[in-house]
């Protein structure tokens, strides 16, 4: 049985980082994309950003310049390096992971911005 168990969420001022890790544990197939979303309370989850096997990365508009994707495929793991943390930033991550075969979710790591 293939879990993402994530982790590095926490509170953080504005103005200030945190890194998400997410690996997976158990045989997984080739991982195509390695992605996060978030979701905000009352709000819909929506994309972050994705790297796919070759290393192109995608961001969402709203965190262009701040956060950085990265992915180590020897080890099946995803990174998301977060700066500037702005309290709109503040939601549940879920790392996602798409194989030829299905899509994985991780259970999520709280991230709240507040002074």
């Amino acid at each position: 049985q293939v879990q993402l168990v994530e982790s590095g969420g926490g509170l953080v001022q504005p103005g200030g980082s945190l890194r998400l890790s997410c690996a997976a544990s158990g045989t997984i197939s080739v991982i195509n994309t390695m992605g996060w979303y978030r979701q905000a309370p009352g709000k819909q989850r929506e994309l972050v950003a994705t790297i796919k096997s070759g290393a192109s990365t995608n961001y969402a508009d709203f965190v262009k310049g701040r956060f950085t994707i990265s992915r180590d495929s020897a080890t099946n793991t995803v990174y998301l390096q977060m700066n500037s943390l702005e309290p709109d930033d503040t939601a549940v991550y879920y790392c996602n992971f798409i194989t030829s075969y299905r899509r994985y979710w991780g259970q999520g790591t709280q991230v709240t911005v507040s002074s």
